[in-house]
């Protein structure tokens, strides 16, 4: 029997185990320090894209085949190291994405009510280490810098009724939060123009049909209609959305104005956020921006940047600082022990394109360990695990876990999310 390890069961890990678990006299172990499955599918993904989450199930699928097992719970590095994995399994693959936040790195970062995206998105969406964020939500103006779809995510969840989040599973916590919220002017920062976004189409598209914020763009950002015709299909219509959003500006409570050629460079209050102050930039030859040197402030009580995310390191496994990700050769990291999706990559791509990654390093990996090395696998973790006195969450535990949550949920939503470890644990009687 070969015995592979997967640290991270969201999409990359279980991509990964897919193409794994269709090999002969194999037997696969997905470990997530959470008591729950799925990583950024449950705590990532907008919580009103249901049909996104709904990948899920089809990672269910391969949960439940016999030749793969679910052990949460279990922290690689703290209760169990490396090292201990790849003396008991043929091979480890490391699919613990890129959780962490980029910082933001300019004066006054560092002031309450900077959040960055993936604690605010863990917060709405009810993640365990975000849950008690309470971000300031009593100032008219929020300050949201990037370009990129996790921007736009961020801006359409503060800018939703409470009636909008209807079929949605955006936490209690959250949800009431957004109902008080004072926001009324939330700008999106980007450093250079409409046609450098990496927004897509139709998370764009949905800004334009929120029933009490309007986007705005300044028709001046805007570049010569004609040179659209150079971009690839899916950028043209992106550009396309805010070409619309310039020539249609509509009068609602809540404006969501795209500032672009826009760096923030300050951050600046008593004691917390109170303004940002942006420099307005240029692009040169080679698109990169540049500062102009002229300034303008904007009010806001809250910054959220989403500029991006970096996996944490493990010991002794070997990281590469400037790119916030593992070192590897191509998914190879050390003897015996593989990287895959945002782990291997860094954050880039979809949830899609994980899928191709997790087939191409299951290869690898079955090519790599032939008929396997004779290695105790999930017996020997299980009694190391238990000399420790950790006892994993199981497959069958967390099904408890989602019958609990759906049960309680509200009328018309999939489920209420359990926001603690200790109520997940509760749940399944521990």
């Amino acid at each position: 029997m070969r015995h592979v390890a997967i640290v991270g069961s969201g999409p990359a890990g279980y991509y990964t185990a897919e193409t794994l678990q269709k090999a002969d006299d194999i037997a696969i172990d997905v470990i997530d320090r959470l008591p729950v499955p799925y990583g950024l599918i449950r705590t990532g993904v907008a919580p009103d894209h249901q049909s996104i989450k709904a990948v899920s199930r089809r990672y269910e699928g391969v949960a439940l085949t016999d030749n793969v097992r679910f052990v949460g719970h279990v922290s690689v590095g703290t209760d169990v190291g490396i090292d201990e994995l790849t003396s008991l399994y043929d091979a480890v693959v490391l699919a613990t994405g890129a959780p962490h936040d980029r910082p933001l790195d300019i004066p006054g970062a560092e002031l309450p009510g900077v959040i960055g995206s993936a604690a605010f998105v863990g917060w709405y969406n009810g993640h365990p280490d975000f849950a008690k964020l309470d971000p300031p939500l009593d100032a008219p103006g929020v300050v949201v810098v990037g370009n990129g779809n996790v921007a736009l995510d961020v801006a359409r969840i503060l800018a939703k009724t409470p009636e909008e989040f209807a079929g949605s599973d955006i936490v209690s916590h959250a949800r009431a939060a957004l109902s008080d919220s004072a926001v009324r002017e939330i700008h999106i920062l980007g450093r250079r123009g409409p046609h450098q976004i990496a927004m897509t189409p139709k998370e764009l598209g949905e800004l334009g049909h929120l029933e009490r914020a309007s986007p705005r763009v300044d028709p001046a950002d805007l570049p010569d209609e004609g040179a659209d015709a150079m971009l690839e299909p899916g950028m043209r219509k992106s550009v396309t959305h805010l070409r619309s959003f310039a020539a249609n500006p509509v009068a609602k409570p809540v404006t969501i104005e795209f500032d672009f050629f826009a760096m923030p460079v300050r951050i600046e209050g008593d004691g917390r956020v109170e303004r940002v102050i942006v420099e307005r930039t240029t692009l040169d030859a080679d698109l990169r921006s540049h500062g102009t040197g002229e300034t303008y402030a904007i009010d806001a009580g809250l910054v959220i940047s989403c500029i991006g995310y970096q996996t944490p390191p493990i010991p002794g496994v070997p990281y590469e600082h400037g790119r916030g990700r593992f070192a590897s050769d191509e998914g190879r990291v050390l003897p015996g022990l593989y990287a895959v999706g945002w782990a291997r990559r860094g954050p880039s791509g979809t949830i899609g394109t994980n899928k191709p990654d997790g087939t191409r390093i299951a290869e690898m990996v079955l090519e790599d360990i032939g008929r396997g090395a004779g290695k105790a696998g999930r017996a020997a973790l299980d009694a190391l695990l238990a000399s420790r006195g950790i006892v994993p969450v199981t497959f069958r535990d967390w099904r408890k876990i989602e019958a609990a949550e759906i049960a309680a949920a509200l009328d018309g939503n999939p489920r209420e999310k359990f926001t603690s470890v200790e109520a997940m644990l509760a749940a399944i009687g521990r």
